[in-house]
């Protein structure tokens, strides 16, 4: 598991205003009937003879302007992915069930007996400026993501099982001994030197390998510390997949037009526009035509269902929103997370209360047309057989949180409750701005937790700015005590690279021998054993429960309003990239 998408705001993928009022009959009903409505949508456009040309308008849905790091490396927002999509292509393609297939720019072989695996890119498959992606292409990504420098949010411990990666991480080595090129860095053939393999290897996402390239002859003059601000970077990103960048308004479009050197022939469509549109806009835009491409805000729904000339398609997307609990920081020195014992959020007590005291089903029913879904733990239902349907999560339960407060000696001295040593309590609460909707999210929140004695506030009283949270999150502002995040996750659910040891996405900094012993099982060679890797997952998903480092706490159906002349859009994992539309395919009925 990895973070696909990165860290998202809850208000984007299913929008849901929160207040203290109760839910009648009639809205129930009426949010019964949109849930049915959405499990009924197809999740792909009808297939039909496709023409050449035309321009497809998407929209992307956000308050403040993207970032724009267009390097797979080094970026960490879910806005930036969708605005790279028609450009950044993954190296596999994978069938319905995730595993990587040789119908992609690349193939992939495992060679358990070795610990090897090869990949080699296809004759053709060329950057779009004419040059053939080498093997070179393929090693870089690695040093890249290794190299302090770049200071890589995606470095993981968990690619330290690719021999050497470590040593070029901590500085010991000049090179990664476990890539090899054996026709040279202009072969087409990289050999990957494992110290053990696992299942998941054989699964697109599954973080000890990469699965995209970089263009090292046009990235290789950048100092790794000035990459990620470079123009090569931010201005004039240069990708293999069927289109490239053709204008850039900084943070708020892009226009993509055809890579006329793509390997699988000319794309159908002559441009593709991103532009950002406010999520309080969404659904008029919508209605109005404006985009060909708009993700429906699910608080929305009502007042988009009935659109004309647009087709909607959906699906429930590897994502979950949750709560985190800053309980130590990052050492960039010693390249792990650091817990400290004596956080002020380092009780489990506290914050399993503060789970308890979330009303998310009521205000799901009431608000978000019943589109959304409280998710009881960090390992969603759609990864099969390793969900622990046994662990049931945070519902709602007052009574519950207060007793737990009571227990642990958090009493109160008039409204608000103490710490047990007797000192005043006062939690820092860090949430992104989003749509209108999302104040009143947060101040149900507040409101819930105010009921139980806890002096929540949000940080300098006020929603964070989307920028500004992601640096607070990542570089462990102190000011910082919990914070409301997301996932879009990868399609290999191990935990690893979100809350190991070594991973710098595990923003809660949490560090325990259990949750390392776990892991480590998760992703060992005996794990080859299916019914072995099940139940430690199991066993991994009731630790985390009963820890509540981090509290899952809803998914919802991602339904996207789609112009019904166009047709190859799919949400199927056969006909997606990265989880975006294999952009080749998409075009106008003829």
């Amino acid at each position: 598991m990895k973070e696909k998408n990165f860290l998202c705001s809850i208000g984007i993928i299913a929008t849901c205003a929160m207040a203290l009022v109760g839910c009648n009959k009639a809205n129930k009903s009426n949010n019964e009937d949109s849930s049915k409505e959405a499990s009924k949508f197809p999740n792909a456009l009808p297939k039909k003879e496709t023409k050449q040309g035309g321009t497809v308008r998407v929209a992307v849905e956000t308050d403040t302007p993207f970032t724009g790091i267009f390097t797979d490396e080094l970026s960490v927002t879910a806005t930036d992915a969708e605005v790279a999509s028609p450009g950044e292509e993954s190296l596999f393609y994978t069938d319905d069930n995730y595993k990587i297939n040789d119908k992609g720019p690349a193939t992939m072989k495992l060679d358990q007996k070795n610990k090897t695996i090869t990949i080699k890119i296809k004759k053709g498959v060329k950057w779009s400026d004419g040059k053939q992606v080498v093997a070179k292409d393929m090693a870089y990504p690695y040093e890249i993501l290794a190299n302090k420098n770049t200071k890589a949010q995606r470095y993981s411990t968990k690619m330290e099982v690719l021999k050497g990666m470590k040593e070029y991480h901590e500085g010991k080595a000049k090179k990664i001994s476990g890539i090899e090129l054996p026709d040279g860095d202009n072969g087409r053939k990289m050999i990957l030197h494992f110290s053990y393999m696992t299942p998941g290897m054989a699964f697109s996402g599954n973080d000890y390998y990469w699965e995209s390239a970089s263009p090292y002859h046009y990235l290789k003059d950048v100092p790794f510390s000035k990459l990620e601000s470079s123009d090569k970077v931010r201005k004039r990103p240069i990708y293999f997949g069927p289109y490239k960048l053709d204008k850039l308004v900084r943070g708020q479009s892009a226009t993509w037009v055809p890579n006329k050197y793509y390997w699988q022939g000319k794309p159908k469509l002559d441009k593709i526009i991103y532009q950002v549109v406010s999520p309080n806009s969404t659904s008029q835009a919508i209605k109005s035509h404006k985009f060909d491409i708009a993700q429906v805000i699910n608080a929305q729904w009502k007042q988009v269902k009935d659109t004309k000339d647009v087709r909607f398609i959906a699906e429930i997307p590897l994502y979950y929103s949750y709560l985190g609990f800053k309980v130590g920081k990052f050492d960039a020195k010693k390249g792990k997370n650091v817990m400290n014992p004596h956080s002020k959020m380092n009780n489990k007590a506290l914050r399993q209360a503060i789970g308890y005291a979330m009303n998310v089903e009521d205000v799901n029913k009431r608000y978000n047309n019943n589109l959304s879904f409280r998710i009881p733990t960090l390992i969603p239902k759609q990864y099969g057989d390793v969900y622990n349907k046994n662990v049931k999560g945070f519902s709602y339960n007052l009574k519950k949180a207060n007793e737990l407060l009571d227990k642990a000696g958090y009493k109160k001295k008039g409204k608000w409750r103490v710490q047990p040593n007797g000192k005043p309590l006062k939690i820092n609460f860090l949430a992104m701005s989003g749509d209108a909707t999302q104040g009143p999210i947060i101040q149900n929140y507040l409101q819930q937790w105010h009921k139980i004695g806890l002096n929540v506030g949000l940080l300098n009283g006020r929603l964070t700015e989307r920028n500004s949270f992601y640096d607070k999150v990542q570089n462990d502002n102190p000011q910082v005590d919990m914070f409301l995040g997301a996932w879009g996750l990868s399609t290999e659910p191990s935990p690893n690279g979100l809350y190991s040891e070594g991973g710098p996405a595990n923003y809660t900094r949490f560090v325990t021998p259990e949750n390392n012993k776990l892991i480590k099982e998760i992703d060992s060679a005996k794990a080859f054993n299916h019914k072995y890797r099940v139940e430690k997952f199991h066993e991994w998903q009731q630790y985390m429960f009963d820890q509540a480092y981090v509290i899952p706490i809803f998914n919802a159906y991602k339904i996207k309003a789609v112009n019904n002349k166009l047709t190859g859009l799919s949400l199927k994992p056969s006909e997606t990239n990265n989880g975006h539309p294999i952009w080749y395919k998409v075009g106008y009925i003829k």
